[in-house]
């Protein structure tokens, strides 16, 4: 239980991180970072697979790099599913999105690595 609540501590500030390192996304608090990292969670853990499986002949073709057009979808729908509840976050175009998935990508696996969040360590 202690692992789950440090990994949604860590999405939640490395989307503050990116927020700040990358113009085009918002978030307006701490507890908005918290809940749209529940969001994107929810749009990684259930619509990404639907939309990597439609796009894999894509992603075959251009060697895996459609991926990030595919990591961009999501922070985009993400980012609309946090606006229709009111969340606090936003995505504001298509190049804001991809530099912010890729950004977030590194700025999550930074802060985990630092954090440590190993299965075996915590209890």
């Amino acid at each position: 239980m202690l692992s789950f609540f440090l990994t949604w501590v860590v999405a939640a500030v490395s989307l503050v991180v990116t927020a700040n390192i990358v113009p085009g996304i918002t978030v307006v608090s701490f507890p908005a970072a918290m809940l749209a990292a529940v969001v994107i969670g929810f749009v990684n853990a259930v619509v990404r697979p639907i939309i990597t499986l439609l796009t894999l002949p894509l992603s075959i073709l251009t060697l895996g790099l459609f991926l990030f057009v595919v990591n961009a979808i999501s922070l985009s729908l993400a980012s609309w599913l946090a606006g229709a509840f009111n969340i606090g976050f936003a995505v504001s175009g298509f190049w804001p999105a991809l530099f912010g998935s890729i950004v977030l990508s590194f700025v999550s696996g930074s802060i985990g690595r630092f954090v440590n969040l190993d299965n075996s360590t915590v209890q």
